[in-house]
């Protein structure tokens, strides 16, 4: 049964009158019970005054109050009645009892009765007003305008660019920024000036913000911190109002350093998504065109921005004169990679086998904030195994969650599924093992992971490659196909359904093999594939900019291409058959192989024969 989510604003407002009518009754207690004073009905009243125990009383319109000789059982004096005699006076003077008059209502009881209650329910009332606009992002009518950034001191940011490692072109482009901000005059001498804006670039996780906040650590200035999408809220002129009180307020704490998180949900291109010239965006754009333009670099304001989509921006936003510099902080190579796992290592306990370069060599296309979700569940599955240090075999738990997603042990195979599952993993890695130019085998299981993997083949690079040749994407096509392969030479041809994301990612490299590289002689060398946003999905048949019998030609290809690879992956696994049905009988008893328990997973060299080799 799904749980309906409940109204949290609502609760909390009834929880407030509950704690205001609580306490009005709280106050209304101990008023009774601390001021000394006991109700009494008037029968009981009119025997006191027979029996000469009263001293003086105040009579009100409604009610008379007095005092005791003695103090009534409760150790009260004073006393309150309702009045019902009119004609008391003469009985009370009769014994001798002083008497006064009450007006019907005075200063402080009218205070009590009025102000006091409203004052309070004015001062909740006012407490939820606050905490429903802060809730909202307004901040009261009084701050709307304010600019909401952060603002960091030396003590505060405590990031150094020894803090920051794998980035080492970026930071040296950002030590000229500290230079200028630590002594500004020397670094003018000959007429230069800092950049206006400076831009960094980067996919998510490759440390754009931390290197932002390591030139403020380094240059010892005040740091202002504020996401782009901060700017803009719902009504029209506020964005703007907040560029131009974070760059006073800037121009006041100079020198120091401006950072815009996000730069993408403020600047966005005006050409794209404007329904008119009054759009809320498009004015706090324009204001903070107008500060780009009106400010002094020389006064010691440096402005920072990140973004990971550089190519939806304003062009005007990125002309010279504002964000004069791009720096593109990208992932890290292996040394990159390993700088990065050293400075993290430094927290945590390794142990003595533990190579961080080896580490670094499987993580291949891991960004910063990959490597440090690395080390942190390393050190979990350490902990979980009551481990004394973090040993290499935890790195290599880590990458495996990381990569192929949780082991689903609770997910049992019946006897056939895990039979075929063994044949097509192990189909995959004796065609990788094969082919040159693929990355090598390093481990091999049926145990399931992940939302729908029934078991996974993970293959290591060597190094980091930046190239592929038309014959390295045919040997990877090859390798996605053997899976398929094996299955049908194991099964008579009676394929199954577990390689659809094989045949996916084959279909995949191969048009683009044909659509973006021009790697097909009879499609031709050019490129047929339209440049389309990559952060919008759209249908094939619209980025082929071709016509129908070139498209024909197209889908042609693209199969040719694809049935090559399971015909190589098939004659590769025909002369490895031996290799092909013992690696599956040891994979179905182990459930988990690595290259050195199975010797034919490592590579063979090509210029020999396929050998039939068994363990």
């Amino acid at each position: 049964m799904t749980k309906e989510p409940s109204n949290r604003k609502h609760d909390i407002t009834i929880w407030y009158v509950f704690a205001a009518v609580f306490g009005m009754l709280l106050l209304q207690w101990v008023w009774a019970n601390y001021t000394q004073v006991a109700t009494i009905p008037f029968s009981q009243f009119d025997q006191l005054v027979s029996q000469d125990k009263v001293t003086e009383v105040a009579i009100g319109t409604d009610t008379i109050q007095g005092t005791l000789k003695e103090p009534l059982p409760g150790g009260k004096k004073v006393f309150v009645t309702a009045r019902v005699d009119a004609q008391l006076a003469d009985k009370l003077a009769a014994h001798g009892i002083t008497v006064t008059g009450v007006p019907s209502g005075g200063f402080i009881q009218t205070l009590l009765s009025w102000i006091v209650p409203a004052f309070v329910f004015y001062m909740i009332w006012m407490f939820l007003i606050r905490r429903m606009a802060d809730r909202q992002g307004f901040g009261g009518l009084m701050t709307i305008g304010k600019s909401r950034a952060k603002v960091y001191v030396e003590k505060d940011t405590k990031v150094t660019f020894a803090d920051v490692a794998g980035v080492e072109e970026a930071k040296f482009e950002l030590k000229e920024v500290v230079d200028f901000l630590k002594d500004p005059k020397t670094y003018g001498r000959l007429g230069a000036r800092v950049p206006k804006g400076i831009l960094l670039v980067g996919p998510p996780g490759t440390g754009k913000t931390l290197l932002a906040r390591a030139v403020a650590g380094e240059a010892g200035v005040a740091f202002f911190s504020i996401s782009g999408s901060e700017f803009v809220e719902m009504f029209v002129g506020v964005g703007a109002a907040r560029v131009r009180d974070l760059f006073d307020q800037a121009r006041q704490a100079a020198p120091c350093i401006i950072f815009i998180d996000e730069l993408d949900a403020l600047g966005r291109s005006r050409a794209a998504g404007a329904f008119g010239g009054y759009d809320e965006k498009e004015q706090t754009l324009n204001q903070l065109l107008a500060e780009l333009d009106g400010f002094d670099p020389s006064v010691g304001v440096i402005l920072l921005a990140a973004t990971n989509r550089p190519e939806i921006l304003d062009p005007a936003l990125l002309r010279a004169g504002r964000f004069d510099r791009q720096v593109l902080v990208d992932r890290p190579d292996h040394a990159g990679r390993a700088a990065i796992l050293k400075v993290h290592a430094g927290k945590i306990k390794l142990g003595v086998d533990v190579d961080l370069d080896k580490v670094a060599s499987l993580t291949t296309g891991f960004t910063g904030a990959d490597l440090a979700n690395l080390i942190n569940e390393a050190a979990i599955a350490a902990t979980r195994r009551n481990g004394d240090s973090i040993t290499f075999a935890d790195f290599t738990s880590a990458i495996e969650r990381i990569v192929a997603g949780i082991e689903k042990k609770s997910r049992v195979l019946n006897t056939e599924e895990r039979r075929r599952v063994a044949y097509h993993e192990m189909g995959h890695a004796l065609v990788a093992a094969s082919l040159p130019g693929v990355d090598p085998v390093q481990k091999v299981s049926i145990i399931p992971r992940g939302v729908g993997a029934l078991g996974y083949t993970m293959q290591r690079p060597t190094e980091d490659r930046f190239l592929l040749a038309a014959s390295d994407l045919r040997n990877r096509i090859a390798v996605l196909m053997g899976g398929r392969a094996a299955e049908q030479l194991i099964f008579d041809g009676d394929v199954s359904t577990g390689a659809a994301d094989d045949l996916q990612r084959a279909t995949e490299i191969a048009l683009e093999m044909v659509t973006k590289h021009g790697m097909n002689d009879t499609v031709g060398q050019r490129t047929y594939a339209q440049a389309a946003d990559p952060f919008i999905a759209a249908p094939r048949d619209r980025l082929i900019s071709a016509s129908e019998a070139t498209v024909r030609e197209i889908d042609l290809a693209v199969r040719n291409l694809v049935e090559a690879g399971a015909a190589r992956a098939r004659e590769i696994l025909e002369k490895r058959g031996r290799d092909l049905e013992a690696g599956a009988t040891l994979l179905l008893d182990k459930e988990t192989l690595t290259a050195d328990e199975f010797t034919p997973l490592k590579r063979v060299d090509s210029e020999r024969p396929l050998p039939a080799i068994v363990p």
